[in-house]
């Protein structure tokens, strides 16, 4: 069960609090990244695209079939949750190309009627200390920042994967941008609607890494080869400014960004992406074949004790070089599942031995 009084504090969230929704911890001396080029584009997706995968009646659609294989899973030199290093084999599974779009979710919506955790009323005997202005539906929205002022999260009445900034906005513009504001049931329920699975956390990991063995990000070691900005980050001083140098301030539609070594987009950066499995502080020792995680019971979540978190992947268009830098294939964060945010999305897994 969440613990709410880190919301209470004006119905909301301070900058201070980001941390809680995928944020990290400040890197002192990490600096700004550099000035971007203008990102590549990819001509099949990215603005152009409109968020459905063109073989979308097909059992694999919009997936790509990874053989499987070898990989030194997390890192011994970033942040301590992600040690420690060790080998892990993974039997053939597909994963989607890209993050579930709001089209794909809508399908799944319109076919359903399913309605959103975001969309219902707050389980009260469940929460009883709620705040009154959580009392309602919604989700918590990071408000960019304007007019002098910091950036800052907020739990916005009527915020939900329609409105990703609550009434007044909608997503008739974002077909083909990530869906969010889905808690995991949300995205558990759309990826079994389709026979599939959300990935583990080996398995996203391995999906990420694109056979480059021990490089740091998704696609190698260096953040902007080139001046060349490689996924949607936040640049500038977080959370004063963003300037937007990579083409986006917000999210951006999948695919704008050159894939990793399997076809894949989006593997870093623009939203965080669920995973199946339970979080606990740093990795067991010794190699490891298919591994689930730790069981719900044994789930802990330092911020939040006693509150069972799973694993968030992949960084967002929040993670900065001077406060986040979790847009790497190794970085894990912590997040529990019964609510989501406006920088957290999905894909999900159909396993070789069940396709």
């Amino acid at each position: 069960m969440r613990r709410w009084p880190a919301w209470r504090a004006a119905a909301g969230l301070s900058a201070v609090a980001v941390a809680g929704f995928g944020g990290g911890l400040w890197l002192s001396g990490a600096g700004v990244p550099p000035a971007f080029a203008t990102p590549a584009r990819a001509p099949a997706l990215c603005e152009d695209y409109g968020g459905l995968p063109p073989e979308a009646q097909t059992p694999h659609a919009g997936m790509v079939r990874l053989p499987g294989g070898r990989m030194t899973m997390g890192s011994d030199v970033h942040y301590a949750e992600e040690a420690r290093t060790h080998e892990v084999t993974l039997d053939g599974f597909w994963i989607d190309r890209h993050d579930v779009t709001n089209a794909q979710f809508a399908r799944f919506v319109e076919a359903t009627g399913y309605l959103t955790v975001a969309e219902r009323m707050p389980d009260l005997a469940r929460h009883p200390d709620l705040p009154p202005a959580m009392r309602v539906p919604g989700s918590a929205v990071f408000i960019m920042p304007a007019a002098g002022r910091q950036g800052h999260w907020r739990y916005v009445a009527g915020a939900n994967w329609r409105h990703p900034e609550g009434p007044g906005s909608d997503i008739r513009q974002r077909a083909n941008h990530p869906v969010v504001h889905v808690a995991y049931e949300d995205a558990l329920a759309y990826a079994r609607w389709l026979g599939r699975e959300l990935p583990t956390e080996a398995q996203w990991e391995y999906a990420a890494r694109g056979g480059l063995e021990g490089a740091t990000y998704v696609w190698g070691n260096e953040f902007a080869p080139k001046g060349q900005a490689m996924a949607n980050t936040w640049e500038g001083p977080f959370p004063m400014l963003n300037t937007g140098a990579d083409g986006y301030a917000g999210t951006a539609p999948v695919g704008c960004f050159a894939p990793n070594g399997f076809g894949l987009y989006d593997m870093a950066g623009n939203v965080w992406q669920w995973t199946a499995t339970w979080y606990r502080p740093a990795h067991p020792a010794g190699a490891r074949h298919n591994p689930a995680g730790p069981a719900e019971r044994d789930s802990i979540d330092p911020r939040q004790p006693g509150v069972p978190a799973k694993v968030i992947k992949g960084g967002s268009h929040l993670c900065s070089a001077d406060y986040c830098m979790r847009y790497r294939p190794a970085a894990r964060q912590a997040r529990e599942t019964d609510s989501g945010t406006s920088h957290i999305g999905f894909r999900t897994v159909v396993n070789l031995s069940s396709s």
